[in-house]
């Protein structure tokens, strides 16, 4: 009775909660690289460039248009754009 159950868990272990942690990890990492000149995409869905970081306040100043900034926590940036994608911006 208990070898089925510790089978079930580790079935689950392998196929939901440790890729669901890699994936976490991977999106803090990308969040505390994120510098000048990057171009993101918020969870909000607000394109722009970062203008301006502070880090002890974890504050990105994003730039969505001419003259038009917004201050933003960089936990709400979903994703950072590559090369290819930015040049659509």
């Amino acid at each position: 009775m208990l070898l089925p159950m510790l089978l079930i868990f580790a079935i689950m272990y392998f196929l939901i909660f440790r890729p669901q942690a890699k994936r976490q990890k991977e999106h803090r990492l990308m969040q505390e690289s994120l510098s000048r000149g990057d171009k993101v995409v918020t969870a909000g869905g607000i394109m722009g460039t970062i203008e301006g970081v502070k880090e002890k306040e974890n504050i990105l100043i994003l730039k969505i248009a001419e003259n038009v900034k917004i201050r933003i926590t960089k936990a709400s940036i979903a994703r950072k754009l590559s090369d290819e994608e930015a040049k659509s911006i």
